[in-house]
């Protein structure tokens, strides 16, 4: 048996997630520890998803920034827990994505990993996403591996769904190949706009949404876009789904109520989560929720409104609390990686085979 560090910060940038696993016949979530990001810091990362100035010093110098902070929740966790470095046998570290254009054959993970290893003295595996990628993968989702290795034991007919900044899907069924691929966004847009209009970080329990009114015109168009209209293998991100896409939207139509446009969004994700299960999984009798989304009430009620026929459940029913399951299949990629398991799969991303995913900076 081995312990095991994953770190992860997804598209939300709300901060850090930090998960101690023990791995060995069984996963075991063992501690975590979440640290804030600093809002300066969160600015000039999302400033990076687009082109702008002097771009390659910026991003050294974020991704700088992040590491040290990730270094400083390591030994905060560590310290709780009464463990020496040592202990540990590496960091499985997502970095955080400011670019992700598999078409174009590019995926850019920021987070640097050598100084994250100097900084806590503990080996760390980084850049799961670039092999996949090169083998002509989308590189995402990287979780449906993860996902199989900790629900197939539910069933058939099984759907394990994150939402987190964006939403994806991994399909599970005895006897195939575990399935998934991204629906759309998920919280990104919704998070994005009660920033704009009420200045809060994110929709506590989908409340804003759930006083607005859906707004038919208004939805049939966001559902227009050309990736809703794609089966996976597929993955999004902030290149296509952002502020500026809703405004364009926005722009062809008659001024809303901005809870209405709040609840337009809401169903969106619900609406383009349904919809790709809908089309890849018949007979789904179950659909597991884990990521920021499964703590929203409205989301997961429309969820379940959407697919009577199924059980729609945080993960955390089966013991898996939905707020660490990322930074969980992060800890695992980086077992993985050392062990020599291939922890993609072709079914999910398209890649010409199975890979070794992550480079490794040892301590």
């Amino acid at each position: 048996m081995a312990l095991y560090l994953g770190v992860m910060s997804g598209t939300s940038l709300d901060g850090l997630d930090i998960a101690l696993i023990e791995q060995g016949e069984q996963l075991e979530l063992l501690a975590t520890h979440y640290l804030p990001m600093p809002g300066d810091l969160r600015q000039e990362l999302l400033a990076l998803c687009s082109s702008g100035p002097d771009e390659i010093a910026r991003a050294a110098l974020a991704e700088n920034r992040w590491a040290s902070l990730a270094g400083e929740g390591i030994r905060q966790l560590l310290a709780r827990q009464g463990l020496q470095a040592d202990a540990i046998r590496a960091i499985g570290s997502h970095g955080q994505t400011i670019r992700h254009e598999p078409a174009r054959g590019f995926t850019v993970q920021i987070g640097n990993p050598a100084l994250l290893a100097e900084l806590t003295g503990i080996s760390v595996v980084a850049d799961f996403r670039r092999r996949d990628v090169a083998a002509g993968g989308q590189g995402a989702p990287l979780v449906p591996a993860f996902h199989e290795t900790l629900f197939s034991h539910l069933g058939q007919h099984l759907a394990v769904l994150n939402v987190g900044g964006f939403s994806n899907l991994s399909l599970i069924e005895q006897d195939k190949p575990v399935h998934g691929f991204d629906c759309g966004p998920g919280n990104v847009l919704m998070d994005a706009w009660i920033e704009r209009k009420l200045g809060h970080a994110y929709d506590a329990d989908g409340a804003w949404a759930a006083s607005g009114v859906v707004q038919a015109g208004l939805l049939s168009a966001l559902l227009a876009d050309p990736f809703f209209a794609g089966s996976g293998p597929k993955s999004t991100g902030r290149e296509v789904f952002n502020l500026p896409w809703l405004d364009a939207h926005l722009a062809g139509l008659p001024a809303f109520q901005d809870e209405d446009v709040q609840a337009t969004l809401l169903e969106l994700t619900a609406r383009s989560i349904i919809d790709s299960l809908s089309n890849a999984q018949q007979g789904t009798k179950a659909l597991l929720v884990c990521g920021g989304g499964a703590r929203n009430g409205a989301l997961m009620a429309r969820l379940g409104q959407l697919l009577p026929a199924a059980r729609v459940a945080s993960t955390g029913a089966h013991g898996v609390d939905p707020d660490w399951v990322e930074a969980m299949a992060f800890a695992w990629l980086a077992h993985c990686c050392l062990e020599g398991i291939s922890a993609n799969r072709p079914s999910v991303t398209a890649a010409k085979g199975l890979r070794v995913l992550g480079a490794i900076y040892p301590a």
